[in-house]
């Protein structure tokens, strides 16, 4: 519940920003972060989407205008939010901790990131300390999102926030700091946005992300309901959007891409062949760990071996997914043709 009211704000303020409503689109999405912080996943590409518009319109005329109309908007929104709060200091300190509990350490549960598949190798949480682990999470997380950030504020376009929104989310997801199981819907609902562009690849994603709850799912005696929902959206990509007819570089979204490394990596040659292989070994291989998973019981020295499982396979394909996105987002020229025609 608590999370679809923020996802709901949060996809109200993507909706008012393509009919270029940005008040509207600013105050929808600071109820979402004041909602559930968690809508921090989504922030960056917000803020970055809007400030390059102003830029684009120019800072000594219309552009100047709608930052102090946004800037308006956005303090009053959080002033109004804040308010019920701001009657002692201690309760506003009360409300921050609450907000972001940096004591419960780097992660808890087998949630699909890096940090929780890094410590089968290494038990990060033994080899540094709470303020490392923090510090670590924070730049690995800043800097991997950066480069979206920085390419959006250049070229602001609809298109290119969209997916700022999925790299943006899946950088927190995979890199910072006492990430939850369930925030990968931050990242899967703008992976729903682009399903019509990038079927195949969205699809992919949305399994993916599926299956990284399994744990959870099957804590909760929701096994039958996630097999049976997952074929039927498999079924249905696989129908309504001929998912496996869309596999070309210009239907992944990479022609640029290729182009500018046809001559130094063959293989781009056979891209289109590489994913669709890579997609059925994948399908295979969750549905092999799903049955393992729900059927078998695991050594009695590795009590959560399928659980770390599930956990480690999530986690690499969120780090390809991470890099496809990214690839996109750098190497899309259309961004900046997209805006002057939005323009």
């Amino acid at each position: 519940m608590y999370n679809s009211v923020s996802l709901g704000f949060a996809l109200w303020g993507v909706l008012s920003l393509s009919y270029d409503w940005d008040l509207l689109g600013s105050l929808a999405f600071c109820l979402a972060i004041n909602y559930k912080q968690m809508e921090l996943y989504h922030s960056l590409p917000f803020f970055c989407y809007l400030l390059g518009k102003c830029f684009q319109k120019g800072l000594t005329g219309k552009g100047l205008v709608l930052l102090i109309k946004i800037a308006f908007t956005v303090v009053a929104s959080f002033a109004i939010c804040w308010l019920p709060f701001c009657t002692e200091v201690e309760q506003i300190l009360q409300v921050l901790r609450r907000l972001f509990p940096i004591d419960r350490g780097l992660f808890e549960d087998k949630v699909a990131n890096i940090w929780c598949s890094l410590n089968v190798l290494i038990k990060i949480k033994n080899v540094l300390s709470p303020q490392t682990q923090l510090k670590l999470s924070f730049a690995f997380t800043f800097l991997t999102l950066l480069p979206a950030c920085i390419k959006l504020t250049l070229q602001p376009s609809l298109r290119g926030f969209k997916f700022a929104l999925i790299s943006c989310a899946l950088s927190f997801f995979l890199f910072s700091f006492q990430v939850h199981e369930k925030s990968i819907l931050l990242v899967s609902i703008p992976v729903c946005l682009m399903i019509n562009e990038i079927p195949l690849m969205s699809t992919w994603f949305l399994l993916v992300s599926t299956f990284s709850l399994l744990p959870l799912l099957l804590k909760d005696g929701l096994l039958l309901a996630y097999v049976v929902t997952t074929l039927a959206f498999l079924i249905v990509c696989l129908t309504s959007f001929s998912i496996f007819e869309k596999t070309s570089e210009e239907d992944l979204q990479l022609k640029s891409l290729s182009l500018s490394n046809r001559g130094y990596i063959p293989s781009f040659k056979a891209f289109s062949k590489i994913i669709k292989s890579l997609f059925i070994v994948s399908v295979t291989l969750m549905g092999i760990l799903t049955l393992m998973s729900a059927t078998l019981t695991p050594p009695q020295k590795l009590p959560d071996l399928f659980p770390v499982s599930v956990s480690v396979v999530s986690c690499l394909h969120f780090l390809f997914f991470l890099m496809y996105f990214n690839a996109v987002v750098l190497w899309d020229s259309r961004n900046g043709r997209n805006q002057k025609k939005i323009n």
